[in-house]
């Protein structure tokens, strides 16, 4: 059993807190947040709550760290977990830029740590399915994603939080949907190697961008068609075009509280076929093969270079949705 900290105690950590309450590989012993309430939300949980990141990594009894905090505080707390020698799972995106992301990797690997992130959704039954079909050849040669992440649960959010931050939450729904839909595509293309992105703020009060569409091109010369919409209720779309057939994954719910989802494939010459999956539980599967990979049970299915790759791009977004040119990607 991994005993794990969770850093940062909002809607996201919370949500890891409950969904880990069963699992048989990792349990949360201890919640790390400075805010007053979450010390008595921690104690509630039956949970031992410091206001410290230092009381974690200086605790025996704690393994890893789970750091749901805000996205550029993740370098800096890798390092310090890291050289603590403590396993660290970190939500996504692991960074906003490709060169702190690289030192994450590197000092976790320097001081025999697993590294593992939050993109739960390459766990998700039908995206293991349609990944499958990709890496087998079924599919044939890749040619481009159509994608699509929506939802407007932020649309509460009281001025001043840093899901509206410019610095913390660049290009608006970016760090927030979007990038779920990007590391499906650097896993399934590769590296990519430029950007074209537009983010608008048309719909809501989110000061950094409710809308955002990117053009993201990969060296293997495929392409990704991004959507990603704060301001609208949920919709989720991921379609994969190969040029012997496509597949298509629709999600019935958001993630946080999934009711299924629909694959949809076609074959050259072929019939539309589409199969119901029932609820699954996936960012409970990306935790628990971190846990398996900290226990050295198995390799964890996310490679450091994809999590490079996925942040590079990233950047490159970022980068050209604030100057409207293409970017290139480092």
């Amino acid at each position: 059993m991994l005993n794990a900290a969770i850093v940062g105690l909002g809607w996201w950590g919370r949500t890891i807190a409950a969904t880990l309450r069963d699992s048989a590989k990792l349990r949360v012993v201890k919640a790390v947040d400075p805010d007053p309430a979450a010390a008595s939300w921690a104690r509630e949980h039956g949970l031992d709550h410091a206001a410290a990141l230092d009381a974690a990594l200086g605790d025996d009894a704690v393994h890893a760290v789970i750091l749901c905090t805000p996205h550029s505080l993740h370098a800096a707390q890798i390092a310090r977990a890291a050289r603590a020698k403590k396993h660290v799972f970190c939500e996504k995106p692991l960074s906003l830029k490709r060169a702190d992301a690289e030192i994450s990797v590197q000092l976790c690997n320097e001081n025999g740590v697993t590294l593992g992130v939050g993109h739960e959704r390459r766990f998700e039954p039908p995206m293991l399915e349609l990944t499958r079909m990709a890496k087998a050849g079924e599919l044939g040669t890749l040619l481009q994603i159509e994608a699509s992440f929506c939802q407007d649960k932020f649309l509460d959010l009281p001025q001043g939080n840093w899901r509206m931050s410019q610095s913390e939450a660049p290009a608006g729904p970016m760090t927030a949907t979007g990038i779920h839909l990007l590391d499906l595509a650097v896993s399934l293309f590769g590296p990519a190697e430029s950007v074209l992105c537009r983010t608008r703020q048309l719909g809501s009060g989110l000061s950094n961008g409710d809308t955002l569409a990117a053009l993201v091109s990969f060296k293997s010369g495929a392409a990704l068609l991004l959507n990603a919409i704060l301001a609208t209720p949920f919709a989720g779309r991921f379609t994969l075009y190969g040029n012997k057939g496509w597949a298509e994954v629709r999600d019935l719910s958001h993630p946080e509280n999934p009711k299924g989802w629909v694959l949809t494939t076609c074959a050259r010459g072929g019939e539309v076929v589409s199969r119901n999956y029932p609820p699954a539980p996936a960012v409970k599967a990306n935790l628990e093969a971190f846990a398996d990979a900290a226990a050295g049970k198995a390799r964890y299915p996310m490679t450091q270079e994809e999590m490079i790759a996925t942040v590079a791009a990233l950047e490159a977004i970022v980068t050209s949705s604030r100057n409207g040119a293409i970017a290139a990607v480092a």
